[in-house]
C-alpha cells in the first residue's frame, strides 16, 4: 500500500471514528452517566471489538452479503430493533452515582458484541475493506484493521470525556433526563441512514 493511500486509508478511518454514530453517542452518555473510569470498558470493547470485525469482514463474511443480499436485510431489521432497545435505555438512565434503575455501563464483551448490530459500524467495516483492501488478501485487511485500531479508541474517548464533562452540569435531575432523552433521541436519528438508505 503506497503512502497516499495509507494516508487516505488513515484519514477515512479517523473521521469515520470521530464522527457521531451509536457508539460515540452512547459513549457520551456513559461518560455523562457513569464517568470515564467506569467506561473504559466500554471504550476498549468499541476499539478491540470493531479491529476484529473489520478482520472477519475482511476474511470472508463480505462474501457472505455477496452471495445471500438477504441477510444484509435481517441485520439491518436487526439491528433496528436493538438500537431502538438501547434508546429506551439510555432515555431511562438514572442519575449519576445514584445506580438508579440498576444502571450501570457497558461492559467490554457488550460494546465488542455491540459492533455486530451497529449499522455504522457495518458500513464503515464494509467500505473500508472495499476501497482499502479490494483483493481481500490478509495483510491489506491487516493493515486496515490496524489502521482503525489506532485512531478508534482515542476518538472513543474524546466523546467520553466529553460526556464527562457534561456531567458537571447534570447534577439536576431534570437536566439529566432531557439530556439522556436528547441523547436516546439522537441515536434513533442515526438510524436515518439504514432506514432511508
Amino acid at each position: 500500500m503506497s503512502i497516499d493511500i495509507l494516508s487516505a486509508l488513515i484519514a477515512f478511518a479517523f473521521v469515520s471514528s470521530i464522527t457521531p454514530g451509536p457508539n460515540n453517542l452512547m459513549l457520551m452518555s456513559s461518560g455523562a452517566n457513569f464517568g470515564f473510569r467506569r467506561s473504559i470498558p466500554h471504550m476498549l470493547g468499541i476499539g478491540i471489538g470493531f479491529t476484529l470485525m473489520i478482520v472477519l469482514v475482511g476474511a470472508g463474511l463480505m462474501q457472505v452479503f455477496d452471495a445471500f443480499p438477504v441477510s444484509y436485510t435481517l441485520l439491518k431489521i436487526f439491528s433496528v430493533i436493538y438500537l431502538v432497545w438501547l434508546a429506551w435505555k439510555i432515555a431511562r438512565a438514572g442519575v449519576p452515582g445514584t445506580g438508579h434503575a440498576g444502571a450501570s455501563p457497558m461492559t467490554f464483551l457488550q460494546a465488542a458484541a455491540f459492533q455486530w448490530v451497529n449499522p455504522k459500524a457495518w458500513a464503515m467495516a464494509l467500505t473500508a475493506i472495499s476501497v482499502y483492501a479490494p483483493d481481500r488478501s490478509m495483510s491489506a485487511v491487516v493493515l486496515v484493521a490496524m489502521a482503525f485500531g489506532a485512531v478508534n479508541l482515542p476518538s472513543v474517548s474524546t466523546w467520553t470525556i466529553l460526556g464527562q464533562q457534561i456531567r458537571r452540569v447534570l447534577t439536576n435531575p431534570t437536566r439529566l433526563t432531557v439530556f439522556n432523552v436528547t441523547m436516546a433521541l439522537l441515536l434513533l436519528a442515526s438510524l436515518y441512514p439504514v432506514l432511508f438508505s
